[in-house]
């Protein structure tokens, strides 16, 4: 499982023009599962996403987590960033879990992540979605959970 996180001051993602998920400040997490993922790499992106410190403590270092500062989590599903793009100019996806094992484990995600902390959004999995992002820094890291 695989993620690329944005620290964000807003994020919301809409589906058909209708918000479907928003968020204030907190963290923007594009998900992404790939075949060999399982309930251990769902836990520890979980962990690494909870845990993972992006946020500046009083000395303007970046020592604080998501848990620490209790700000809001919207876990969006994006398989595009699992794509194999080493060679030609076309995307493989052969590196990506199935949908239906992408989503089974996306949803994992998102019910031991709600579980755990006390604001998390969702985008629709599937769908086709607009996010929008004010990106706090800007801010952004790849998360890799295997």
């Amino acid at each position: 499982m695989i993620a690329l996180i944005q620290r964000a001051l807003s994020a919301r993602v809409d589906v058909e023009n209708e918000t479907v998920g928003s968020i204030g400040p907190g963290l923007l997490a594009l998900v992404a599962v790939q075949p060999q993922d399982g309930e251990a790499q769902t836990r520890r992106m979980l962990e690494r996403l909870l845990g993972y410190r992006v946020f500046s403590d009083e000395q303007g270092r970046m020592n604080r987590s998501l848990s620490d500062t209790g700000g809001d989590l919207l876990l969006v599903s994006q398989f595009t960033l699992a794509a194999d793009t080493r060679s030609g100019m076309r995307p493989s996806f052969t590196t990506a879990a199935t949908p239906e094992h992408g989503r089974y484990w996306f949803e994992c995600l998102v019910e031991l992540a709600r579980s755990s902390h006390p604001r998390v959004e969702i985008g629709r999995f599937g769908a086709h979605m607009q996010v929008h992002l004010v990106n706090d820094g800007p801010v952004t890291f790849w998360l890799d959970a295997s």
